[in-house]
């Protein structure tokens, strides 16, 4: 397992659990149909801990660009690495989301509202105020990254011959991770539905776009780029103020 294809299938694993549960509570005819909010956070953060588990003994499990863009800027992830980790987390986000189609076509199908079936991919606003849904995503991203560097108190070692660092939720644990992620879903996932990684929603969204989906209505670009930026945005003012307070 190299660390791309650990990052690939750890979000990809991620994504088919995070966003199946979704299907699972949204759509119609289904077992979980309704289920509620406490099943979706809590079974997006076991997606989380399913991901790290597979991906971090390999490439740090970052399964977010992010957590990716984060590390780096905290100068405890190489540069160069950005951008295959990103590339993984994306191609393996769309993958997740596709197998979740495949796993409720049936539903797909029983579902009349196009935006539930859009929801099962992506994030929205509940109420729809760009500024404060970007800050609602920004806070978000912040509160993860800020708590992954302080779980560890800061400090993580590395054998003295690395030559790489594969530094990630992975270096964290796989527990903490989860808890982490499920209390920043029900503490703050109402406004906009948490993504806090732009490759989960902006992968699935893609994916979306060019399945043939019954009734699936737009994709909602014009919100697209809040759940990119944001987290970006938010896990980036994690990483300086941890470098500046260390």
């Amino acid at each position: 397992m190299t660390p791309f294809l650990a990052e690939l299938f750890g979000t990809m694993l991620m994504i088919l659990m995070g966003d199946g549960v979704v299907a699972n509570v949204a759509l119609k005819r289904t077992k979980g149909n309704a289920g509620g909010w406490i099943v979706v956070t809590t079974a997006w953060a076991l997606a989380v801990f399913v991901g790290v588990v597979v991906a971090g003994p390999y490439s740090g499990a970052h399964l977010n660009p992010a957590v990716t863009l984060a590390f780096a800027l905290s100068g405890q992830f190489e540069w160069a690495q950005v951008l295959p980790y990103v590339s993984a987390q994306m191609i393996g986000a769309g993958l997740g989301a596709l197998l979740v189609w495949l796993s409720y076509k049936p539903h797909f199908d029983a579902t009349d509202d196009p935006a539930t079936k859009l929801g099962v991919f992506c994030t929205g606003a509940e109420i729809r105020r760009p500024g404060w849904n970007f800050l609602c995503e920004a806070i978000g991203a912040f509160a993860l990254l800020f708590i992954i560097f302080y779980i560890t108190t800061g400090e993580i070692e590395l054998p003295d011959n690395a030559s790489t660092l594969s530094i990630g939720l992975g270096s964290v644990g796989a527990l903490p991770v989860a808890f982490t992620v499920w209390v920043i879903g029900l503490a703050l996932g109402g406004p906009t539905g948490y993504a806090i990684n732009p490759a989960r929603d902006l992968a699935p969204r893609i994916v979306h776009a060019l399945l043939p989906i019954r009734g699936k209505g737009g994709s909602d670009w014009g919100y697209a780029w809040i759940p990119v930026l944001a987290p970006l945005c938010g896990a980036s003012v994690a990483a300086l103020l941890y470098v500046w307070l260390s």
